[in-house]
């Protein structure tokens, strides 16, 4: 990935616009904030993404800790479930974020998003407090927004070089004691103190099932994909025969009344993502905890993330969800964190909560009865009473959630090469089997039966692979276009093709080229989408 600066990622989203991975949602009226469209070159991104983690999750899941297959099912729950759902859940009490207004601007803020640090101005040899200064923004990007305000700070109350004698440390606002978080000057605001103190907002988003208007008619769309898969956990035993362990895995859009949403498709109020609820013996919790986690892991690997650029980070005790014993995230070094790094993916032990309330809310038994484990206690000689209680349990889930929008984000921050030899100054390096093309076939001009030729290889592969056909422009240009949507090979019908039915075969990476029967050019591309 290029160096990690606020440029590259406004290239990125540049890129995004022009080339159809991205366009912002409703944009002829406007846009809307926090909503976006994926374009043609980003749903196939998108897909590939998603195709790839289903067929590993579920399709050829990973081999268990014991060398054995384990059971992997797939669902696709209702975005809208009954209200009384996400007070089983804990959303309803408990999905809040901190917000915090701004009484000059009238504008809101996510507390927690908020980054300050404490400024000075120096003169003549002399110090005086500039004061503490705010920014809707995390890592290098927040230091830079702040000491482009505090330089003009600096102007403003008398001159001289703006100076921070801590280092550049930026403090997030609610770690802020009271007294100083009094002091701070808002975001878009040059005064100090006309921030509020931070107060709750539940961030589910309200709406109304049916044609009357009350109470009653209340509902929520889904904060996540979880709940649908423990409401069904009892037709899923009785259904599909399946025993513990055994995960659920689903992919499906939620919903988020983010504050602030920002940083492009990273944090957005409409998103998707792909959950895995992996039900266990309680026994048996950190065993699988621990494989998860390793297992997700391979999984980033695998579509092209670099180890450098992913860590892994365990919770602290006051991070934890309502709802979990422990969790650790997947960290990825985002352009707009470097160089620190952002959420990319959480694996949790929600140990029984889930289960446990939806049982208690429901009146339904969430239960599961454990034949191998009842047949193993009696051989043992274990006293009959003992081996009731003990075969009948609520499991332990292990939940690892991954967000395909942040994967895609992930994936072209990753792919984002910058070559200034290249006509178009950069290309996109996505693995091939991430690519949104596979292959570009083109004629070298569109005349002497070159087309007729290009456009037969493109029938002929387009049933296995997703290619383009494109027979317009300079050749040089279609390289260039292809460069930055990613298209890892493009085959070149010539006049050489037609004595002895060879093309060119272009590699997006080197930019090197060379030249392959047109009868090898399916078992080119197999051999390269495998690797």
């Amino acid at each position: 990935m290029a160096e990690a600066t606020t440029n590259v990622m406004e290239q990125i989203v540049s890129l995004c616009k022009r080339r159809g991975f991205v366009y912002p949602a409703s944009e002829i009226y406007g846009g809307l904030n926090g909503f976006w469209d994926y374009g043609p070159l980003g749903t196939l991104l998108k897909n590939n993404i998603r195709d790839s983690w289903w067929r590993n999750m579920v399709l050829t899941p990973p081999l268990g800790p014991d060398g054995h297959p384990i059971e992997m099912v797939g669902l696709d729950s209702a975005i809208i479930q009954n209200p009384k759902t996400w007070i089983a859940s804990g959303h309803t009490a408990n999905f809040n974020d901190p917000m915090v207004d701004c009484t000059e601007t009238k504008k809101r803020y996510r507390a927690d998003h908020i980054n300050v640090a404490h400024c000075f101005a120096e003169r003549n040899g002399e110090q005086r407090e500039l004061g503490w200064i705010s920014a809707v923004a995390d890592g290098d990007e927040a230091r830079k927004e702040i000491a482009t305000r505090a330089g003009k700070l600096t102007k403003k109350t008398g001159g001289g070089e703006f100076v921070c004698p801590d280092g550049g440390t930026i403090t997030p606002f609610t770690k802020l004691p009271p007294d100083v978080q009094s002091k701070v000057i808002g975001p878009d605001t040059d005064k100090p103190g006309t921030l509020t103190e931070p107060r709750t907002f539940n961030m589910m988003f309200e709406t109304i099932v049916g044609a009357i208007q009350s109470d009653d008619a209340k509902a929520y769309l889904r904060p996540e994909t979880a709940q649908g898969i423990f409401l069904n956990f009892k037709n899923i035993v009785d259904t599909m025969r399946v025993k513990i362990p055994f995960g659920v895995a689903q992919v499906g859009k939620s919903f988020r009344n983010e504050v602030t949403p920002r940083n492009f498709i990273f944090r957005s109020r409409e998103f998707e993502q792909m959950e895995m609820e992996w039900f266990c013996h309680p026994d048996e919790a950190l065993k699988w905890y621990e494989f998860w986690k390793a297992e997700r892991m391979k999984w980033w690997r695998s579509i092209g993330v670099s180890d450098s650029n992913l860590r892994v980070r365990e919770h602290e005790q006051d991070e934890l969800s309502h709802y979990s014993k422990m969790t650790v995230d997947i960290e990825y070094k985002y352009p707009f964190t470097a160089p620190d790094f952002g959420e990319l993916e959480g694996i949790a032990h929600r140990g029984t909560y889930d289960l446990t309330q939806h049982q208690t809310h429901s009146g339904q038994k969430l239960d599961y009865f454990d034949q191998e484990l009842q047949i193993k206690l009696k051989e043992q000689g274990v006293a009959d009473e003992d081996v009731k209680a003990k075969s009948r349990y609520i499991p332990n889930v292990i939940e690892p959630a991954a967000g395909l929008t942040r994967a895609v984000v992930v994936l072209l921050c990753e792919a984002f090469t910058i070559d200034t030899n290249r006509p178009s100054g950069l290309f996109m390096k996505f693995t091939p089997a991430m690519a949104p093309i596979k292959a570009g076939i083109f004629p070298l001009v569109n005349k002497d039966g070159m087309p007729e030729i290009a456009e037969k290889l493109y029938l002929d592969l387009r049933n296995e692979f997703t290619c383009e056909y494109d027979p317009k422009q300079a050749i040089g240009k279609r390289y260039a276009r292809n460069d930055e949507i990613g298209t890892p090979f493009c085959f070149t019908v010539d006049g050489q093709t037609q004595q002895d039915q060879t093309v060119t075969v272009r590699d997006r990476d080197t930019a090197g080229q060379q030249r392959i029967g047109i009868d090898q050019v399916r078992a080119f591309l197999r051999d390269r989408l495998a690797k």
